[in-house]
């Protein structure tokens, strides 16, 4: 049995263990054993187990992980995500739509302490569902807003996306960040055209709520100050090269406990709380990586990443088709993949093919990030939905995947933005010495 057979086979029981409900970490890094034992010996599968698991666990680069985690954790309990809803609310529940465009704005908040998807969807969920509830929103376009506000939380810095990226590529995480940005800015734009073109055709989907005065508009700042300290201080400490991203992360966790404690809101038990919520979060993704890592040298040795690349790199197709061609296979993976699994994955796979065609490799990184944000809303896997269902237990799951729909319309016009005109994701790392 040739080598690229045994790797094709390998991929082929990825996808199937992927539909057992296994841990994703753990099916690849079952299968890189197993596919790794087979192809060289048993012995040199532990020896690969042990050393992997040993580096992963002990890397420093990843240390910037938790620490982001634990920032977005202590925000959560210390009631910022509440008060950035709130000042959101205040300043757009007026309009149609309103509690949905505040929902965009309040996750779009909350991405900038929060590096993770998954943990913005859940937070805002637990926040804003109950308010459109009670104000008879449709539960599709309310869950639907969630499942991809929540989305944002890997585009706009800090990203656990972006970090694992920069170190897989060896790219400046900072310049990453600053990449992050301006897209995370026009999506959120695309969102909001998202929500009030929707409401514009159908106003029995979100009733306007009563109207504030201009006082409380601008008493409601009051509710994005915290926020606003911790992006600046944080981005701007790594922007201007005052100390690393994990060092950033470090800072900005050590802040938000100090900016929690200033306003008395944050209690033991929410600090305990903080700690398991991201023990289990990082440990999860930490599982992902040294999966992906095992997995990926049993890809290598069997050379399908390799040929893959070769493959598409040799199509006789202008760049940007090439480039095209590994967007729809993203999606395509998305749909059955976890995002951090797939960026693992893949990411070595066709990092090489877009440095030969001359794109990139900050600009390509927003891409993934974009293609990956799609993938945590669309069917089957689609996690965020599952995460928005998990708080939302009486909004059906298929609901909430036709409210995501027009959102992913609203993604991929950002990734057309971004091919027609790179200069969105290069313009702010070019200021970055």
């Amino acid at each position: 049995m040739s080598m690229t057979t045994i790797g094709i086979i390998g991929i082929l029981l990825l996808v199937v263990g992927l539909f057992s409900r296994m841990p994703v970490g753990f099916v690849m890094a079952i299968l890189g054993l197993a596919g790794f034992s087979y192809v060289v010996n048993f012995e040199a599968g532990l020896n690969l187990l042990a050393r992997d698991i040993w580096d992963t666990f002990s890397s420093y680069g990843l240390t910037v992980i938790p620490l982001f985690v634990f920032m977005g954790q202590v925000a959560y309990q210390s009631g910022i995500s509440r008060r950035l809803y709130h000042a959101a609310y205040v300043m757009l529940g007026n309009r149609p739509g309103g509690l949905a465009l505040a929902t965009i704005g309040a996750c779009a908040g909350f991405s900038t302490i929060s590096g993770s998807t998954n943990a913005t969807a859940a937070t805002m969920a637990t926040v804003t569902i109950p308010e459109m509830q009670r104000r008879r929103y449709d539960m599709g376009l309310a869950a639907g807003t969630v499942a991809a506000g929540g989305s944002l939380g890997i585009l706009i810095p800090p990203s656990v996306i972006f970090i694992v990226y920069g170190i897989i590529t060896e790219q400046s995480i900072g310049k990453l960040f600053a990449a992050g940005i301006l897209p995370g800015i026009l999506l959120c734009a695309l969102f909001f055209l998202t929500i009030l073109l929707r409401v514009r055709l159908n106003p029995a989907l979100a009733p306007p709520g009563p109207k504030t005065s201009l006082k409380r508009k601008m008493r409601s700042f009051a509710g994005i100050i915290e926020t606003l300290i911790l992006f600046v201080l944080v981005m701007g400490g790594i922007f201007l090269g005052f100390f690393t991203p994990t060092e950033a992360a470090a800072v900005g966790a050590f802040l938000t406990i100090v900016l929690a404690l200033l306003r008395r809101r944050l209690s033991w038990q929410g600090f305990v709380q903080s700690l398991r919520d991201t023990t289990r979060i990082s440990c999860m993704v930490m599982m992902i990586v040294t999966g992906a890592v095992i997995f990926g040298k049993f890809m290598a040795i069997t050379r399908v990443p390799f040929e893959l690349a070769g493959w598409v790199g040799s199509l006789p197709l202008p760049p940007y088709a090439i480039m095209g061609l590994i967007i729809l296979i993203y999606l395509f993976g998305g749909c059955f993949m976890d995002s951090l699994a797939m960026v693992m994955l893949t990411v070595p796979i066709f990092y090489p093919v877009v440095q030969a065609l001359g794109f990139d490799p900050i600009w390509f990184g927003v891409i993934i990030v974009l293609v990956t944000e799609m993938g945590v809303i669309t069917p089957p896997v689609g996690i965020n939905v599952y995460v928005v269902h998990g708080i939302a237990k009486d909004v059906p799951l298929e609901t909430i995947f036709r409210g995501v729909f027009p959102y992913l319309l609203a993604l991929l016009a950002c990734c057309i933005f971004l091919l027609l005109f790179p200069q969105l994701a290069l313009f702010l790392p070019g200021l970055i010495q």
